[in-house]
């Protein structure tokens, strides 16, 4: 059984996928299949003059994208009072999905990083907000780098008890143990003791992970999705001009 706080929300439920430690997540070119079937040619009587059309429709659109996209974004109001109040650094570059957010409480330097994600469910056809973000929280102690605990949780929205779930609890003695794909993640979080569970939630929220963190979590991830969208937009348009 899992230990339930309604302020930090722990819930037993634990996504099979998040199994995979965030660090070992890759990307295979070769295993991807496009929806999209072009409809190109690979010869064209006047191959010219429609390459300079199609390019010219193509940096049209992409320039109409741009000024709709631009147009209609907004900041998530709750980003700039979150990091104002709460003592969190937020730490992330263009073009790059990973995110951090780092502070130092109690003696201990807490971690959490995260990354951008779709605002949509991936099945959801354009109509379905995603409902969690995954997310790992580093806890090491000051001066003592390489030796520490690292959460691995997800966030959960439109649920009225729990705003996020704890799968996991890995623990290393060095940077190698702490970032390689092979280390040991611990147990299954909601096959521990139940007082283990609790003592160990109830020490996460101390370190600062709340609600409002992770409200500035999901927010955040999918703000960077959109804006990591338009630059990516914007370098399309640089190139074809």
């Amino acid at each position: 059984m899992v230990s339930y706080r309604n302020i930090f929300g722990v819930t037993s439920r634990c996504l099979t996928a998040f199994k995979r430690n965030i660090y070992s997540i890759s990307y295979n070119p070769l295993s991807y299949r496009c929806p999209y079937k072009s409809n190109s040619h690979f010869q064209h009587p006047n191959s010219l003059r429609n390459f300079s059309t199609e390019q010219q429709k193509l940096l049209q659109i992409i320039q109409g994208e741009i000024q709709h996209e631009t147009t209609n974004y907004e900041e998530p109001s709750n980003l700039k009072s979150f990091l104002s109040s709460s003592g969190w650094k937020l730490e992330e570059t263009e073009g790059e999905v990973n995110m951090s957010l780092k502070k130092t409480v109690n003696g201990m330097n807490v971690s959490v990083e995260f990354q951008l994600v779709s605002p949509f469910e991936p099945d959801g056809e354009g109509e379905t907000q995603a409902e969690m973000t995954e997310f790992s929280v580093s806890v090491e102690k000051e001066g003592s780098p390489g030796n520490g605990l690292i959460f691995f949780c997800t966030t959960i929205q439109n649920d009225e008890k729990f705003r996020y779930m704890i799968c996991n609890v890995r623990q290393f003695a060095n940077n190698e143990a702490k970032n390689s794909i092979h280390s040991y993640n611990g147990p299954e979080f909601e096959d521990l003791d139940d007082t283990l569970q609790s003592a160990l939630d109830e020490w996460l929220g101390s370190l600062g992970i709340d609600s409002e963190l992770c409200d500035f979590i999901d927010s955040c991830s999918i703000d960077k999705e959109q804006r990591e969208y338009v630059v990516w937009l914007k370098g399309v348009e640089k190139f074809l001009s």
